[in-house]
């Protein structure tokens, strides 16, 4: 029971945070969603210290297992729009394609980045420790 309640409040923080996403949308006229808002939030939060993750940690890992099935109502809407992937099909995927080469670019650059600062730390270590 205590689980289950413990379960509860994590969800009811993440949904404090996505509705005020979309409340900063709306009031902000901003033409982002208000889930990335929220998401941002959420971020923010964690960086600063205010959110912990143990306190969100529950919830997040039950969302995120089943994250595949909150894409089938996206998936079958989608597959009323035949036409129109039809007409400007090839726009999309050639934004898919772009996208998908920037985001490996950065996460190829980010992990050599990582890896040069974790060998540099460890040559300095292995220095000093000589």
């Amino acid at each position: 029971m205590k689980k289950t309640a413990k379960f509860f409040f994590q969800l009811a923080i993440l949904i404090v945070i996505y509705q005020t996403g979309n409340l900063v949308t709306n009031y902000l006229h901003l033409q982002i969603p208000g889930n990335v808002i929220g998401i941002v939030i959420l971020l923010l939060m964690l960086l600063s210290g205010l959110i912990k993750v143990e306190q969100i940690q529950l919830a997040s890992e039950f969302l995120l297992k089943h994250l595949g099935f909150f894409f089938i109502p996206i998936s079958v809407g989608l597959m009323t729009l035949g036409a129109t992937f039809m007409k400007v099909g090839w726009i999309l995927l050639l934004i898919l394609f772009i996208s998908a080469f920037i985001g490996i670019v950065i996460a190829g650059k980010t992990t050599q980045t990582v890896m040069a600062r974790n060998h540099k730390e460890n040559v300095n270590h292995h220095d000093h420790a000589l």
